[in-house]
Parts: C-alpha cells; structure tokens; sequence
C-alpha cells in the first residue's frame, strides 16, 4: 500500500481503539449521519456497522483507514 500524503510504500496496519464507557475496545464505522438520542448518545439501532482498519505511513504518520467487514 502507498501512502495518499507523501507517497511512501509499506503502511503499517493497525487499528483505532474505544476505550470510552460501555466500549468494545474497539472503535467502528456507522452508515448514516450522525443522529442523537434522548440522552444524547448516538442513534444506532439498526444501522450497517463495519470494523476499521488502520494503516500508518512510517515516513509521515498520516494514517489511512478502511471501513471493510460488516460487525
């Protein structure tokens, strides 16, 4: 993979983690805009939701993220 920003090849995969309350440990991609409920958390119930995957560049840090599989 080549880097969008400075054009280095051989991104980094990782990941972007949630440790926010009530987390899985990991953060995911919801279709739709963002929506808030009564208690203001974020409408979600029923909405597709994809796991994240993360690449960094090792020359400029810019990372690249893909929402792939469906959770």
């Amino acid at each position: 993979m080549r880097c969008t920003y400075c054009g280095a090849v051989g991104l980094e995969q990782g990941f972007v983690e949630d440790t926010g309350e009530g987390s899985r440990g990991y953060a995911r991609w919801i279709a739709g805009p963002l929506e808030r409920g009564l208690l203001g958390g974020a409408k979600r119930l029923g909405r597709p939701r994809r796991q994240i995957d993360a690449y960094r560049c090792p020359r400029c840090g810019h990372l690249e993220l893909f929402a792939t599989e469906s959770i």
